[in-house]
């Protein structure tokens, strides 16, 4: 009771699940939502319900094949795992790749961000109920897949890299109708900044949302669009340059994409903004491309070595971590996708916001699950623990269907 005798009441705290299977939700991950009201008041976040075993797998595979695994991680930015694979065993190898290459595979890189980029801007319309802008933006996304598939023959798992350089080279022709291309990309980029920007469908429903201080970006190692969304100048093609970014970062024509806003507002207008830089990316490349050989040859059995592999992949940070043992296959490959980084700062950005705005602060950091999920087996008997294999693995599951018919 209140001085004035009035009751006030409390609503009462509600654990709403979203997940593993949810409408919001394109790969199936679980989120427990504690609320008071409509106002969420803390959450859980579970992630792991992608179990592929790549990692494992790629011990028996040969490094040539390892390129087409690591691409099928993720459909969205299969390049950025394809190119950071082959350049992992090229550094393993010591082996320096043509220069022409290099613009090759980093033109790659860039069209892929491009085409996440406007992918991510159309379901971030979609969470919000805009689908008219989500519609519009997918179709001119094609733009840049027709560039993919002209270049590397495939849409989605472009396959361009191969170990010492790229599979296929760029003709005369497909550079001036790639720049044709770009130059009507542009155009509909700028009108759906302006959209997202001046838009109020879209954002008073993103404005002051899924706040992210800088203080906690920095702790929680935030990358990518996340990071840069709440002014972290945290991007591999500007820190620690490789490939053609090296001497295109040197010419001081491109900077690094940056919003102080830190809500998701920020992280929309730096994805947004990150287009029109890659284009621009894209056509410095196309035209200072040297002439010259796409491959360099590199003996299948690599030497022994460690290596870590990075690349700025739409979503951050892109790190690939190979242990070669002098054979043609690899004796460890780790990979850390940049979503991991960001899953852990999720938790705090959805406390203190409505119910309703879950969907849009979940898919501002663009969340790739199969990128980021990953299961060991441990067989723990006292104080011994082993991993089980892949094969032990196959045994025991065959024994157990054996054991639990299916009911006809």
């Amino acid at each position: 009771m209140t001085s004035a005798g009035k009751r006030i009441v409390i609503p009462p705290r509600v654990t709403i699940p979203i997940g593993p299977q949810h409408p919001a939700l394109k790969e199936p991950g679980m989120f427990k939502l504690t609320v008071e009201g409509e106002h969420i008041v803390d959450a859980e976040v579970n992630i792991g319900y992608n179990h592929r075993s790549i990692e494992k797998i790629s011990e028996n595979n040969t490094h040539l094949q390892n390129l087409y695994l690591a691409s099928r991680i993720c459909g969205i930015c299969s390049a950025t795992h394809n190119g950071n694979y082959a350049q992992a065993v090229e550094f393993a190898a010591e082996v320096e790749i043509p220069e022409r290459a290099k613009f090759i595979r980093t033109l790659i890189w860039e069209l892929d961000r491009i085409h996440s980029h406007i992918l991510w801007l159309g379901v971030a319309f979609h969470e919000v109920g805009f689908d008219t802008a989500f519609m519009l933006s997918w179709r001119d996304r094609e733009i840049v897949m027709d560039m993919l598939e002209n270049i590397s023959g495939n849409r989605i798992h472009h396959d361009m890299s191969t170990i010492g350089g790229v599979r296929r080279n760029i003709s005369d022709a497909q550079k001036e109708q790639m720049l044709k291309g770009f130059d009507k990309l542009e155009e509909r980029v700028v009108f759906y900044r302006d959209v997202a920007i001046h838009e109020k469908t879209f954002w008073n429903r993103i404005d002051g949302v899924g706040m992210l201080e800088p203080p906690i970006a920095k702790k929680t190692s935030a990358v990518g669009p996340t990071g840069r969304g709440s002014g972290l100048k945290v991007d591999v093609r500007f820190n620690d340059p490789v490939q053609a970014y090296i001497p295109m970062i040197d010419t001081g024509d491109f900077e690094m994409v940056l919003s102080d806003r830190g809500d998701v507002a920020g992280r929309s207008v730096v994805r947004v903004l990150e287009v029109i830089e890659a284009i621009n990316m894209c056509r410095w490349l196309l035209n200072n491309m040297p002439d010259g050989p796409i491959r360099a040859r590199v003996r299948p059995r690599i030497q022994p070595n460690e290596v870590l592999a990075r690349h700025e992949a739409p979503r951050g940070e892109l790190i690939h971590y190979l242990i070669t043992n002098g054979t043609n296959k690899p004796d460890r490959w780790k990979v850390r996708a940049p979503t991991y980084n960001n899953w852990t700062s999720m938790a705090h950005c959805l406390r203190g916001d409505y119910l309703a705005d879950a969907p849009i602060i979940l898919a501002a950091i663009d969340p790739c699950y199969s990128c980021t999920d990953r299961v060991v087996i441990v067989d723990g008997n006292g104080e011994t623990i082993r991993l089980v294999s892949l094969d032990n693995l196959r045994i025991e599951s065959n024994k157990w269907h054996k054991e639990h018919p299916r009911r006809e």
